[in-house]
């Protein structure tokens, strides 16, 4: 048996001793490809993400179960989709009592104009806490035949489309021609897209459109410019139903307006007919459009011809008509920055609006009574009549132009007062972001540490097994509700290898594997010499940050990382260095951006990434698949928090240069730490503002070891962020007696790799001696 032994290592370090000298690695097949591989990487998953977009009109029957036996029937298999359409747009705040305000002063009185067949009046209404509807209401002489909720588009005012300003042509204005043929009609003033507010004059000032500014902040808490938008119009009909139960309403709009009725009336069935122009199409390009369109997981479950469907058998006219042009963001200037995301709007070819309206008829059970129609016109007396519109495009409009009385009315300034009406409650939402997410997880695990603070000593250290069994749930909602989670089953690794380095304590590979689709990870593993047959040793996963390159963290001798994973390999860890998909701006934004539209991410594809290097790394023969560490700087301290927390592999991670209070970090508009003063348009995930901060992320990566490394100077958060998140971290390792299991190390420094308390916490959790 000694001698077999002898025989086995001999051969082992045979092995050992060929491989240190191979140029691929034992059981690999050789790397070739010679092109930039990050390039090719990115390039490679925009391209299986493009698939998920082209294959999502078929992939959406299975969130469908229509039911046509009849109207009710149909109403109840479509309210969970309805619900959740409400949901990704941002409809989750109960509405206030609603009253309509007629509202004026000596200069600019309540009465606005009259004609001989309607009054114009200046009105506000409640829709939030703090958040008002505001514009026009047009009310005709005569009992009215029924209610128009009438939405301009967002560079159109009130005025215009009511015939009280110049900008819109007569037969195009449309809230006028309700009004002047009995309808009730209340115009809402619409976000605009210039960006005369969006920033802090205090820090600065951005060239973000107005809706932007809106939803970035938002988004991150679960809310949207199309739902606060969406919710005014509901307020409106909320008034409608208490003044006058069982009037009838409609709503109608353009470009942004037609986006805004089109929505209102798919999320509320109390609208008994909608009219949309200039926004109907295939939504597979939404993704090329402003960033304020961007809807949550929107392909995943709805085109506009499922949204349509959620209006039936309830009336709805669709008519092919020009779309506002929009190329990109307003241009910066000396007084703004640049930083607003890129976007378009063009009017698309009628045979695409025409195939998208088709389409319904697909979705919607035969034989549900229902009151659809296309048109080619633009609000044209021509048009054909349709369904509780009464045969509005037969409607005469008169030459009489209603006469706007006040004296000193400035619509920016309205425009101005909405936009910060959005904004304070948006931030509102921000300030109490600690306590919605203490709500969401901690209390529903720990319900007794509601408990007021002076009673916490009643609860001494526990056993942490509930905790974590609870938990699970919570990674679970974390993986698919924020990040976005791809189901589809990982291929064989299929790893393919070649040597780039060789120093004198240990090699270097570049390591390539198959994750599915077109997409691959790629990176570079060092291997000390000299290994023993038979030893397990820990491994550390190196991860750089934004425009960075493995080799960045292992020779580049770069000022941040200092060469960080090789001064771990000469310690004796196996390390790995991988490639992340944020290096080049323009690739892993768009990527962002076209898989948030089907309910995916950029972490969603590195987590693919993640999920098959652990794979890989547990079949290698010195690797201990117990002890596989993350450590992570700036943009790889941000995975560090969000893919240990969901791969529970990892047994370790370390955060450097990213650790904050993330909510804020993201969201906030009085800081100019805030993401919403840079061109990071990318960082804000729908809801995680509500849902998860990094306290809650670290609580998924609980009981397992956690360290934050923090440079006094660096500029990504201040120290009181850090520290006061840090301090949920390091509270709740305490309640199950794991105080130290977690650690913060401060140091007077940047943004950058210390090296220092964070070496010692790897020895001594991967149980491994310092050299």
């Amino acid at each position: 048996m000694k001698f077999q032994t002898l025989i086995a290592g001999i051969a082992f370090m045979a092995r050992c001793i060929l491989a240190e000298n191979a140029t691929t690695l034992p059981g690999t097949e050789p790397l070739t490809w010679t092109d930039d591989l990050s390039a090719r990487m990115h390039l490679a998953a925009l391209r299986d993400v493009d698939k998920m977009i082209a294959e999502s009109p078929l992939a959406r029957t299975r969130h469908w179960h229509r039911d046509g036996s009849s109207v009710q029937a149909y109403e109840q298999s479509v309210a969970p989709n309805r619900e959740r359409f409400r949901t990704i747009i941002g409809i989750v705040d109960a509405r206030v009592p609603v009253t309509m305000e007629r509202f004026g002063d000596d200069a600019n009185p309540a009465l606005v104009a009259e004609t001989k067949t309607f009054r114009v009046f200046q009105v506000r209404w409640p829709v939030l806490e703090g958040v008002h509807g505001e514009g026009l209401l047009m009310e005709p002489r005569n009992e009215p035949r029924g209610f128009i909720i009438a939405l301009p588009d967002a560079d159109q005012t009130p005025e215009q489309i009511a015939g009280l300003a110049p900008g819109v042509k007569a037969e195009s204005q449309f809230a006028r021609r309700f009004a002047e043929n009995g309808f009730t009609v209340i115009v809402p003033t619409l976000i605009d897209r210039s960006d005369a507010g969006s920033g802090n004059a205090a820090i600065t000032m951005t060239n973000q459109p107005h809706r932007e500014w809106i939803h970035r902040q938002a988004y991150m808490m679960g809310r949207h410019i199309i739902g606060y938008e969406v919710q005014k119009v509901l307020a409106a009909v909320d008034w409608v139903a208490r003044t006058h139960p069982g009037a009838r309403v409609g709503v109608a709009g353009y470009g942004e307006g037609g986006l805004i009725a089109f929505y209102a009336a798919a999320a509320d069935v109390r609208i008994h007919a909608a009219r949309v122009s200039g926004y109907f199409k295939s939504r597979q390009r939404t993704w090329e459009e402003p960033l304020y369109r961007n809807v949550w997981g929107l392909l995943r479950e709805f085109g506009d011809a499922e949204i349509a469907s959620l209006i039936a058998p309830r009336g709805l006219a669709i008519e092919y008509s020009p779309e506002p042009v929009v190329n990109g963001p307003p241009p910066a200037g000396k007084d703004h920055k640049d930083c607003g995301a890129p976007g378009k709007l063009t009017t698309p070819p009628v045979e695409e609006v025409k195939a998208e309206f088709d389409r319904i008829l697909s979705l919607v059970p035969k034989g549900l009574p229902h009151s659809w129609e296309m048109s080619s016109y633009l609000f044209h007396a021509s048009a054909k009549p349709a369904g509780f519109f009464g045969g509005y495009w037969a409607m005469a409009l008169s030459d009489e132009l209603p006469l706007d009385q006040r004296k000193a009315f400035d619509p920016a300034a309205r425009q101005l007062r909405q936009m910060r009406e959005l904004e304070a409650h948006v931030q509102s939402l921000v300030r109490i972001s600690n306590h919605t997410r203490d709500e969401f997880f901690l209390h529903r695990l720990l319900p007794e540490y509601r408990a007021e603070p002076w009673t916490y000593a009643q609860f001494p250290a526990k056993q942490p097994d509930a905790f974590i069994a609870g938990a699970k749930e919570f990674r679970k909602t974390f993986w698919e509700e924020v990040i976005g989670k791809m189901d589809d089953p990982l291929p064989p690794p299929n790893p393919r290898t070649r040597r780039i380095y060789d120093e004198p304590t240990w090699t270097g590979h570049e390591v390539v594997l198959d994750v599915g689709g077109e997409g691959f990870a790629w990176g570079v593993l060092l291997l000390p010499k000299g290994l023993k047959p038979g030893e397990k040793r820990p491994v550390v996963v190196c991860q750089h940050g934004r425009n960075g390159v493995p080799s960045d963290v292992i020779s580049a001798h770069k000022e941040a990382y200092h060469d960080f994973a090789a001064r771990l390999v000469e310690r004796g860890f196996i390390v790995l260095a991988p490639h992340n998909l944020y290096k080049t701006e323009a690739l892993y934004r768009m990527l962002s951006r076209k898989g948030n539209t089907v309910k995916a991410s950029m972490f969603s594809v590195i987590l693919r990434h993640h999920e098959q290097w652990l794979n890989w790394l547990e079949t290698l023969p010195n690797v201990d698949a117990k002890r596989i560490a993350f450590y992570g700087l700036s943009y790889g301290g941000e995975s560090a928090m969000r893919v240990p927390a969901l791969l529970e592999r990892y047994c370790l991670s370390v955060c450097s240069g990213d650790f904050n209070d993330w909510t804020r970090k993201v969201a906030s508009t009085d800081d100019r730490h805030s993401f919403m003063f840079t061109g990071e348009w990318e960082m804000p995930y729908f809801n995680m503002g509500s849902t998860f901060s990094y306290a809650d992320l670290s609580w998924l990566i609980f009981p397992r070891p956690f360290m934050v490394e923090r440079g006094h100077h660096d500029g990504v958060a201040p120290d009181e962020w850090v520290a006061s998140e840090y301090a949920k971290t390091r509270w709740l390792y305490a309640q199950f007696g794991l105080a130290d299991h977690t650690q913060i190390e401060f140091f007077n420094g940047g943004h950058t790799i210390n090296g220092q308390g964070t070496f010692d916490f790897l020895h001594k959790h991967l149980n491994w001696p310092k050299p």
